[in-house]
C-alpha cells in the first residue's frame, strides 16, 4: 500500500527557510510523479512544485526562485526545499505521487500524505 508521509512543517519568520520531506512507502520516489500541494486556511488547495520520472520540474509562480523539489532515491523521500518565505506561504503542505508522470499537471493524483503545516510569520 503507498503511504506517504510528510515532516518537516514547524513555524518560521519571514525570510528563512525550512525543509520539507515526504517518506515514500510502495512508491519509488523516481517512478511517475511527485508533486508538493499546499492549501492555505480558507482558500483553495494549489499545486506548489511537481518532479516527474525523468527530473522534469514545475513551479507555481509565485515559488519560483525560492522553493526547490527534489528526491533521494537512496532515503526513497521526496522534499521541498523552501528559501525566503512569506507570510503567503503559510499552508498545510501535502505530499503527492501518481504513478503516471503525465498526471504532472493535474489537480489530482492518486496518492497524498496527511500533510505538515507550514506557518510563516511577518
Amino acid at each position: 500500500q503507498v503511504q506517504l508521509v510528510e515532516s518537516g512543517g514547524g513555524s518560521v519568520q519571514a525570510g528563512q527557510s525550512l525543509r520539507l520531506s515526504c517518506a515514500a512507502s510502495e512508491f519509488p520516489v523516481r517512478s511517475g510523479c511527485m508533486a508538493w500541494f499546499r492549501r492555505p486556511l480558507g482558500k483553495e488547495r494549489e499545486r506548489v512544485a511537481t518532479i516527474d520520472r525523468y527530473g522534469d520540474t514545475t513551479y507555481t509562480d509565485s515559488v519560483k526562485g525560492r522553493f526547490t523539489i527534489s528526491r533521494d532515491s537512496d532515503k526513497n523521500t521526496l522534499y521541498l526545499q523552501m528559501n525566503s518565505l512569506k507570510p503567503e506561504d503559510t499552508a498545510m503542505y501535502y505530499c503527492a505521487a501518481d504513478w503516471s508522470f503525465n498526471h504532472c499537471d493535474r489537480v489530482i493524483l492518486a496518492f497524498w500524505g496527511q500533510g505538515t503545516q507550514v506557518t510563516v510569520s511577518s
